[in-house]
């Protein structure tokens, strides 16, 4: 499907509000669930708890994260998207949810262009890939050397399969020509973990995960995957600069609710995100965390969601990517 009739799609549902007569002065009169696709610790969790705080401030009712790891993101998804769409139930979109997932896998039990009405994108981080101790290499054109000369052998971690981190991770692999194995986890924090422990060789995730440890000295950077280097590991080149021009990918997160989420409520919570992110205490906390607050109109969050799909679609396409 082309991105247009995509995006009409995911907006018509946000305005499908007549079953359920809800204003804006009503919403919210209870606790608002955030759902996260993945364990406390990473960057998509981080995201969901500064917001969550400024929105708790701003609508007057407590906002909770609730985490529910696992199948690539699809448990959370598919668990926002059977919820009533009241607003009080909503989902923390990392980028590979809605635009690499439905891509490999056919027995979702949501649709990604039908499910859910996109609120506003939140923020974006840069990618970065890294190597332990026992990896003999300092740059990325040296473990481009050693890969080709054991292929298969190396070893890359991710949060997760179908996820952003996955894709970087294979879109690396088919631009530098090398083979290398995936070794899937459900959630940052245990896929860095087995690279510090040196069950893996690389770790590829975001700027929010690996910037501490690479600073510590317990990782190694190679590469930066998106198009500019990061302030906070500015020694650190990109995949562009290395001799792969063109090599550019993106981590966002937004966030969306289930389909038919009366268009009142939208709005509301699109204002709200909008006075979080122009706030100096919520760019300061991401910030820190090598994030940067990206707040958008849902129009301009479902351009996103379509434009990244049909990219994403053709990597999955080249590199075989499957969900393990």
């Amino acid at each position: 499907m082309s991105a247009k009739p995509f995006i009409k799609r995911l907006l018509a549902l946000a305005t499908l509000s007549a079953s359920l007569a809800v204003s804006a002065a009503d919403w919210p009169s209870q606790a608002v669930k955030i759902v996260v696709p993945y364990p406390p610790g990473g960057a998509a969790d981080t995201v969901a708890r500064i917001y969550a705080d400024a929105l708790t401030q701003s609508l007057g009712q407590t906002v909770l994260v609730d985490n529910k790891p696992g199948a690539g993101t699809a448990i959370a998804a598919e668990f926002v998207a059977a919820s009533k769409p009241d607003g009080y139930t909503l989902s923390l979109v990392p980028t590979g949810q809605l635009t690499v997932l439905p891509h490999i896998v056919d027995n979702l039990k949501f649709d990604p262009q039908t499910a859910f009405a996109p609120v506003s994108l939140l923020a974006y981080t840069g990618l970065v890939v890294a190597a332990n101790d026992k990896v003999p290499v300092k740059t990325l054109p040296e473990l481009v050397a050693l890969a080709k000369s054991k292929p298969g052998e190396l070893s890359y971690s991710s949060s997760g399969s179908g996820t952003i981190v996955h894709l970087v991770g294979e879109y690396l692999r088919l631009t530098t020509g090398t083979d290398l194995l995936h070794v899937p986890f459900k959630g940052s924090a245990p896929a860095v973990s087995a690279v510090l422990g040196g069950n893996v060789d690389l770790a590829v995730d975001t700027l929010t995960i690996l910037a501490p440890q690479i600073q510590a000295g317990k990782l190694k950077g190679l590469a930066i995957a998106s198009r500019e280097r990061s302030p906070l590991l500015p020694e650190v080149p990109t995949v562009a600069e290395l001799g792969y021009p063109g090599f550019e990918v993106t981590s966002w997160f937004g966030l969306s609710a289930p389909a038919a989420t009366p268009a009142a409520v939208i709005e509301r919570l699109n204002d709200e995100i909008a006075k979080a992110a122009a706030s100096k205490a919520v760019q300061e906390k991401l910030a820190a965390q090598g994030l940067t607050a990206w707040p958008s109109t849902p129009q301009v969050f479902a351009e996103q969601i379509a434009s990244d799909s049909a990219k994403y679609a053709e990597v999955v396409k080249q590199s075989h990517i499957t969900f393990d």
